[in-house]
């Protein structure tokens, strides 16, 4: 940089100077040739007053002692060649066409000057000299310039190249080490490295000293975050651990508690039915309601258990995947709730859908669960018409086959504004008294579907039907997020 900076100052110095000494030479010669032109024309009055050419010529050869003039000419007034010296070279056209008010011209191009003189003799013009010369010397000059030039540059190199490692030794050298050291440290992230630098200057002193004290609390905060973070996954790991043990002993509870309630509430069940049968109950109106509800109780008691025993192994059980046909599933599912309720008018329609990877349990809840939805909320009606199907979602990254499974109805239905809720644990949209239900059931949906990667969402309106849509893989979702248009 020092090199640079000097050697451009001393070139754009020399042509500044190399520039005004060309000017000021070119206007010292026209002054020096028009000096010479006026006393030519003085000399020369005589001679063009009385036609002595030879006497004209010998004054014009006078103008050799100066070398820069290379030519001269006398002119008569009317601009005929009167007397000439030197070259053959000719005056411009204009120069003897001298305004009348004007007794002296110059024209300069490059190094070339050219100067027109009037002589005057009691005040008539008797002639004109004309003068040209070149700068002889500027090519002289040029090269003197040149050769001092070169010289300082020189000196000026090398005085530059001896600051220039002065600098280096003392400034850039410890900038570039201290600069490979903050490389290696935030590529290695090696924090016990330090700068070793010794710089002379005050500046680089704090400098390095700043740059290793900042290391230094990077290390530690490191070391700090390093300890912190397996405290952490010590803690995450036994409270893991932990939750582990209770869930195992949850569900072991669970499933006691389940396996007891059951029992009792069979017991329960048969005592009401054996006094359903009894003569004395049978006879008995105010007994009759009684063992009536107690019924229904149980049943919907049952029922509850069965709905939580499914979200237990919808949540803990581990996913298997095989081969499963989820039409066979859904015609199966189907085929029970019609048994169990033959006076009900339904149409089911269940698409012929490629088997999928997947855990065949966990999916049989699914579908139980949308369609005993689906068969509930149509209920109301007095005929309805189910439909279990698939369209196609783009490419398959995953193992339904880059579907998007759904579950339609014509029932009940529900506000749109309100489906969010439908997926959580406990929530209904619908009273009990005109649907039973215990609000299980499309949660326990839920977290089977996310357990094996896919997502679920809901499309309806009140009195319009319901729709439960589902994917089992990736690309599906996917497709959702690129915007394309949902199913109808």
């Amino acid at each position: 940089m020092n090199l640079l900076v000097s050697g451009s100052v001393l070139l754009i110095a020399a042509l500044a100077f190399f520039s005004y000494d060309l000017y000021s030479y070119r206007q010292l010669l026209a002054r020096n040739i028009d000096a010479e032109a006026q006393i030519v024309g003085e000399n020369a009055v005589a001679a063009l007053l009385f036609n002595d050419r030879d006497a004209a010529t010998t004054t014009l050869n006078g103008l050799q002692r100066s070398p820069d003039i290379v030519a001269a000419t006398l002119l008569t007034p009317d601009g005929k060649p009167f007397a000439h010296y030197g070259t053959s070279e000719a005056p411009e056209a204009g120069v003897n066409r001298l305004a009348a008010h004007e007794t002296d011209q110059v024209w300069t191009s490059g190094t070339r000057v050219a100067i027109a003189h009037r002589i005057v003799f009691h005040d008539q013009t008797v002639g004109v000299v004309w003068i040209s010369a070149r700068l002889t010397e500027i090519g002289q000059r040029v090269r003197r310039y040149s050769l001092i030039t070169g010289l300082i540059l020189l000196l000026s190199m090398a005085a530059g190249s001896a600051i220039s490692s002065v600098s280096q030794r003392s400034i850039a050298g410890p900038i570039v080490s201290l600069a490979d050291t903050a490389l290696v440290v935030s590529r290695g992230q090696d924090y016990s490295l330090r700068s070793n630098v010794k710089p002379d200057t005050r500046e680089l002193t704090i400098l390095v000293d700043a740059f290793n004290t900042m290391i230094g609390q990077v290390q530690e905060r490191d070391s700090e975050l390093n300890e912190a973070r397996n405290s952490l996954e010590l803690r995450v790991e036994q409270r893991t651990i932990q939750l582990k043990n209770a869930n195992k002993e949850l569900e072991a509870f669970s499933y006691s508690v389940a396996h007891d309630l059951r029992g009792s509430l069979e017991a329960i069940s048969n005592i009401a039915f054996l006094l359903a049968e009894d003569d004395h109950v049978v006879n008995n109106d105010a007994i009759q309601p009684m063992l009536a509800m107690l019924r229904h109780s149980t049943t919907a008691m049952a029922e509850l258990i069965e709905d939580l025993l499914n979200l237990a192994r919808a949540t803990g059980a581990p996913v298997s995947r095989a081969p499963v046909s989820l039409t066979a599933l859904a015609r199966d599912i189907a085929g029970q709730l019609a048994t169990a309720d033959p006076q009900r008018d339904v149409e089911f329609v269940i698409g012929n859908l490629p088997e999928i990877n997947a855990d065949a349990g966990l999916m049989r809840i699914v579908l139980d669960n949308l369609l005993r939805n689906a068969w509930k909320y149509t209920s109301h009606h007095a005929r309805a018409r189910i439909e279990f199907g698939a369209k196609s979602a783009g490419p398959s990254n995953g193992d339904s086959n880059g579907l998007i499974y759904f579950v339609r109805d014509d029932g009940a239905g529900f506000n749109p504004e309100q489906s969010p809720k439908l997926f959580e644990l406990f929530h209904r949209l619908h009273d009990g008294g005109q649907f039973p239900g215990m609000g299980i059931g499309l949660a326990t949906v839920r977290r089977v579907i996310e357990r094996q990667g896919g997502s679920i969402w809901a499309e309806g309106a009140v009195e319009k039907g319901a729709t439960f849509y589902f994917t089992l893989d990736r690309s599906a979702e996917e497709w959702l997020e690129e915007g394309v248009h949902r199913i109808a």
